[in-house]
């Protein structure tokens, strides 16, 4: 498509309505589809059922649902009506979904079917709920989509780039969900500039596996996509590796969104082992240079297993493993890791997938203004701040917060540490809240040592942590794995899975004295603890820290008073 004349959601759907026609733009990977112009036709309606039940320009309405083609058409529906999308993670809580839904005052409310369990019945959207699913069901009691609606011209209002397009409500791992207010403009004006970095065509097929409420699939997928003329498929059920592989061989995507988990368990369970198995595979894996002609190997087979067309496998949401990226580089994956933050629509740093760098996101996109602040001189290392026109507008309904991160002027703290090169390439270190004091004035950095800890064999993911001034790790061991090594243990052990435990405790002391081997004095673990669950994670994957800290400090005070 080319340049958009306003940076606007109406001006790319329209123009892409317009230019692409029948082809498919969303669909499910079972077949069932909307094509372009159908997606015009959709939207018009549902903005003109939205209209007759007297939502307004400026009104929020949300929008709760798993990934389909519907929630395309639902977004572009509200937001070309001049109403405001407030975008609602599935995997939110009861209790945080009818907290958004109270303090965005939203006044409509468009839900999948397994999502209406979740809402409280006095919240009343003026009688106004709609079933994403059933919107081209005539039969059932909204019959929103049949021809008395579908014929209908929706009066819709010119949209301004300045207009709130949607507040997105963060899952943070800090804890309390915040509300970020995203224009027009700064949705529209990132895609464009990801175009630089990402070339989209109409040609290309995305495999969408995040959330369409979170703003990485949202712009480089849905707005993006859709701007491109390019088709994205949707999965009806949990992108597991038994639904995954097969759906990658019928589509062949071309171009991908994901998180690091899901190519570090990739690499963890269905490559590394591969590589590990035999103590002469295991001899030259140590050397260089054939780990290098094997990792190289084993990249070919990956890229059948992806349904050998892709051409890019964006990773964002946090920092991918080093022993995965160095995978990644020698097996010549098609691979490029972004940054960015919900507050900033999100990109702000990447690269083309053959100018990628190693450990860096890459410099800052073109038209963003960018400099470090606080900056230690031993180090290099400070906070990374940016301007430009894809920064929020602010945290709604809060601006105490909006002004503690957001300057007068427009410089938005990320939170962010890093370094940057001579050629303004950002290499992030972590966040600022996770950041640990040493006792000397050193700046520990969880996310370094917990990247050593993830690497070492067993490990499934870990989190390193301050507690009374000591530094702690709680770790969590894949105890399928444990439980196969020690299986000459069951018919003699009273407590089998007790011994495994107690095997896995032994490891975890080994494991620490390894770590503080590979880490400076500072960083040195005093304890590491065995976690025999999984941590919770928000809907990028990312862990919730502050949990951690809350079950640490728990435990911590039981021991004290028993």
């Amino acid at each position: 498509m080319k340049h958009p004349n306003t940076y606007t959601l109406p001006e790319i759907l329209q123009n892409s309505v317009n230019t692409y026609g029948d082809k498919i733009a969303y669909s499910y990977t079972d077949g069932s589809s909307v094509t372009y112009r159908q997606l015009g036709d959709y939207s018009r309606a549902v903005s003109r059922y939205l209209q007759t039940h007297h939502i307004q320009a400026g009104d929020k309405v949300a929008l709760i649902g798993e990934n389909m083609p519907n929630w395309g058409v639902c977004y572009y529906a509200i937001t070309q009506m001049g109403a405001v999308v407030v975008p609602i993670l599935v995997d939110f809580s009861p209790v945080e979904i009818n907290s958004v839904l109270v303090h965005s005052e939203a006044k409509a409310l468009i839900a999948s079917d397994k999502v209406f369990s979740k809402i409280d019945g006095k919240l009343r959207f003026d009688g106004l709920r709609l079933s994403m699913n059933r919107l081209q069901n005539a039969s059932t009691h909204e019959q929103i989509l049949v021809d008395a609606y579908r014929n209908a011209e929706a009066m819709l209002p010119n949209v301004a780039e300045s207009d709130l397009a949607c507040i997105i409500y963060t899952s943070g791992t800090t804890g309390r969900s915040k509300g970020v207010m995203l224009s027009h403009k700064n949705l529209v004006w990132d895609a464009v500039m990801c175009r630089t970095l990402y070339p989209v065509s109409d040609q290309d097929v995305y495999l969408s596996v995040l959330p369409l409420a979170h703003t990485y699939e949202c712009t480089l997928s849905l707005i993006l996509g859709t701007m491109q003329g390019a088709s994205v498929h949707y999965i009806d059920k949990p992108p597991t590796a038994n639904v995954l592989m097969p759906l990658l061989k019928k589509i062949q995507p071309t171009m991908m969104l994901t998180v690091p988990l899901i190519i570090e368990k990739i690499f963890k369970i269905g490559i590394k082992p591969k590589l590990n198995k035999s103590p002469l595979t295991r001899f030259f894996y140590r050397i260089p240079a054939t780990r290098f002609l094997l990792h190289r190997v084993a990249g070919k087979t990956l890229k059948r297993m992806f349904g050998g067309n892709l051409r890019f496998f964006g990773i964002g949401g946090a920092a991918v493993a080093p022993e995965v990226e160095r995978f990644l580089r020698d097996a010549r994956f098609p691979y490029s890791c972004g940054y960015g933050l919900t507050e900033t629509s999100p990109m702000i740093c990447g690269a083309p997938v053959e100018k990628t760098l190693y450990r860096s996101v890459g410099p800052a996109m073109a038209g963003i203004e960018y400099k470090l602040i606080d900056i230690r001189p031993e180090t290099g290392e400070g906070e990374y701040v940016v301007r430009g026109p894809n920064v929020m507008q602010g945290y709604y309904k809060d601006p105490e917060t909006t002004a503690s991160v957001l300057s007068p002027d427009g410089w938005f703290r990320t939170g962010d540490l890093g370094v940057l090169d001579s050629k303004g390439n950002l290499t992030l270190k972590g966040r600022s809240k996770n950041m640990i004091l040493g006792a000397s004035g050193e700046n520990i950095y969880p996310e370094e040592i917990e990247a050593i800890i993830n690497e070492m064999e067993g490990v499934v993911e870990s989190v390193v942590y301050e507690q009374k001034g000591r530094l702690m790790a709680s770790v969590y061991l894949n105890q399928e794995e444990f439980s196969k090594r020690y299986q000459e243990m069951k018919s003699s052990a009273h407590n089998y899975q007790e011994e495994v435990f107690s095997k896995m405790e032994t490891y975890l002391k080994e494991l620490k004295d390894r770590v503080n081997q590979s880490v400076s004095k500072a960083s040195q673990l005093a304890d590491v603890h065995l976690r025999k669950e999984p941590f919770e994670k928000t809907a990028t994957q990312k862990i919730k820290r502050f949990l951690v800290n809350k079950e640490e400090d728990k435990e911590e005070t039981k021991k004290g008073s028993s």
